[in-house]
């Protein structure tokens, strides 16, 4: 094992239990392949077929299609934040849901770290000179939120900052709500052996890999930490105009669909087929924003 080797072998602890995870050894060891999809109390044995899988997605992107031209019409507004642990699917999420709709009022919002300019500006400021204009549909993957978990998780701001944000972001979520912006806040919920997965799977797909990144292999041991700021993001930040709602999504195809399915219902669009949309799976979707993680 050559030494860059062995920096990347991490000991993951579960309580009294520890295991070795060598991101960089090919072949992905089976106490993670057994408990992945099971993980973090995930109500499925299987995924969802993908038969069945393209034919709800299908169906669900030209409800869609519809609500892009309804918004074009009406000048409405659609904003949604998607956030989650690294490898929750954030961005296959986006990705399904703009698909077909058309990229010049349907776009991606995905931040790098704040410049030195931003980092001297309200933390708000560079979010939202992105927010969507009359007819636009924008989704953020990752978003302010970067306050409320990797930032006081890893370092990157002053406990006063965290505190700040929790007291302010509620305030400044209603203004949007105020402004008539449909608005949207998604958490990707994943298990532990899920996310080792999903890692392992990066790193050794060449078309994928520049998705693992250093910062992923820091954060491996800081599981911990990580959920102690999610519960309280959810718990001070779920208000009652700009509610959480959480998606188990251990399987992407179910969380896809029932992501989209929850956007479309929330949205009175003309020529909407509620029929076509479904119903959504409450064993995926929980909407109190509080304690619907474990």
């Amino acid at each position: 094992m050559t030494e860059t080797e062995e920096s990347r072998a991490t000991v993951i602890r579960w309580g009294k239990e520890s295991r070795i995870f060598d991101v960089d050894d090919p072949v992905l060891p089976d106490w993670i392949e057994e408990r992945a999809l099971k993980s973090g109390g995930f109500p499925y044995d299987k995924k969802l077929k993908r038969k069945h899988y393209e034919k709800e997605l299908e169906a669900l992107q030209e409800e869609l299609v519809k609500v892009q031209f309804w918004l074009q019409k009406t000048g409405c507004r659609v904003m949604a934040l998607f956030e989650g642990r690294d490898a929750a699917g954030k961005g296959g999420a986006i990705g399904a849901t703009r698909q077909y709709m058309n990229p010049r009022s349907a776009r991606t919002v995905a931040l790098t770290k704040p410049t030195e300019t931003e980092q001297g500006q309200w933390y708000f400021q560079r979010y939202i000179t992105h927010f969507p204009a009359a007819g636009e549909f924008v989704l953020f993957d990752r978003s302010w939120y970067n306050r409320a978990g990797v930032e006081p998780v890893m370092g990157f701001c002053t406990e006063e900052q965290y505190e700040t944000f929790l007291e302010h972001v509620p305030r400044f979520e209603k203004m949007v709500v105020d402004e008539n912006i449909h608005f949207f806040k998604f958490y990707l919920d994943i298990g532990r052996e899920m996310q080792l997965k999903r890692f392992h799977d990066r790193r050794h797909d060449p078309l994928h890999v520049w998705k693992l990144s250093p910062m992923d292999i820091a954060a491996l041991n800081k599981w911990d930490d990580y959920t102690e700021k999610r519960d309280r993001m959810l718990k001070e930040t779920h208000t009652e105009k700009a509610p959480w709602t959480v998606v188990l999504a251990n399987d992407k195809r179910r969380a896809r669909t029932n992501i989209i399915r929850h956007m479309l219902l929330s949205l009175d669009y003309e020529g909407k087929d509620e029929k076509a949309i479904g119903e959504i799976d409450h064993k995926i979707v929980m909407k109190d924003g509080r304690s619907a993680v474990k």
